[in-house]
C-alpha cells in the first residue's frame, strides 16, 4: 500500500509482466527420418521456438505411384498446413523437394509464413558455380529441383548449366531399410557426376546422410542446414524470431 499527497492509504495494483509465449515452428515431413534431423537443426537455428512435426508418408508414396503431384496430394499438404495454422503455427517448414510447387502455391495465399527446405540450397549452388550437377533418387523431385534452379538463375542473373543424374534404386532401398546400401549408391553417383560439373546439389533432403563422412574432390550442397539458415535469417527479419 502507498499513501497520497492527502495521507490517505491507497491500495497499489502491481501487475507482473507478461511472459512471452514461444513462438511455434512445425515440420511437414515425407521421410519419417527426417523428423529428428530437423528438430536438431531448429533446436540450433532458432532457440526458444516449440516444435511440432507431421510425419505423412502416404504424400511421397503417392506422388511416387502417380508419377506427379496429383490434386489429391496438394489438398492433403493443404490440410496438414492449415492445421498447422489453426494450431498456433507462427511458421511452417514443408522438408519435401518433390512437393516444392504445391508449397509454393500454398505459400502465396498463407498468412501464415510457409517455406519449402530447398531455395536456401538453390540460392546458395547458383551463387557459387556457372557448371552444377543436380543428383536425386527420384525422379519427382529431380523435376522440381531443376525446375527451382533454373528460376533461381533467372531471378539472380546467373547464366547456368546444370547437368542432372537420377540415382536409381536408392531411394527403395532407403525405404526398405538398408541405409548402407542407399549411400553407396548417392556416393558413386556422386563420385561419376562431379568429375562433369563445379558443384553438385542433393537433391532430397534424406540424401544428406550420404555424403556426411569422407573427402569429396567437389563441393556438394544439401537442403537441411541451409534451408534452416535461411528461413532462421528470414523470421529474424521479421521480427518472429526469439533473438
Amino acid at each position: 500500500m502507498t499513501s497520497d499527497t492527502n495521507g490517505q492509504i491507497k491500495d497499489q495494483i502491481v501487475t507482473k509482466p507478461q511472459m512471452a509465449q514461444p513462438r511455434r515452428l512445425t515440420f511437414i515431413h515425407t521421410v519419417k527420418a527426417l523428423e529428428p534431423v530437423f528438430a536438431l537443426l531448429a533446436a540450433e537455428k532458432l532457440p526458444g521456438w516449440q516444435i511440432a512435426s507431421v510425419v505423412d508418408e502416404s504424400l511421397l508414396s503417392r506422388v511416387i505411384a502417380n508419377g506427379h503431384v496429383a490434386e489429391d496430394v496438394s489438398d492433403r499438404l493443404a490440410s496438414h498446413v492449415n492445421a498447422a495454422r489453426t494450431g498456433g503455427s507462427s511458421a511452417i517448414i514443408v522438408t519435401c523437394s518433390t512437393l516444392g510447387k504445391a508449397v509454393d502455391a500454398l505459400a502465396a495465399k498463407s498468412a501464415t509464413p510457409l517455406f519449402r527446405i530447398d531455395r536456401g540450397m538453390a540460392e546458395r549452388a547458383v551463387s557459387q558455380a556457372s557448371t552444377i550437377g543436380i543428383l536425386a533418387t527420384l525422379p519427382t523431385t529431380l523435376e522440381p529441383t531443376t525446375r527451382l534452379l533454373e528460376s533461381t538463375a533467372k531471378r539472380m542473373g546467373r547464366p547456368c548449366k546444370f547437368v542432372s543424374q537420377l540415382v536409381n534404386e536408392a531411394f527403395a532401398r532407403l525405404k526398405s531399410g538398408n541405409p548402407e546400401a542407399h549411400d553407396l549408391l548417392v556416393q558413386e553417383a556422386y563420385a561419376a557426376l562431379s568429375a562433369k560439373v563445379e558443384l553438385v546439389v542433393l537433391a532430397q533432403a534424406s540424401m544428406a546422410r550420404a555424403l556426411q563422412a569422407g573427402q569429396y574432390p567437389k563441393p556438394y550442397l544439401t537442403s537441411p542446414e541451409l534451408g534452416m539458415d535461411q528461413i532462421a535469417s528470414l523470421l529474424r527479419l521479421s521480427r518472429m524470431s526469439a533473438d
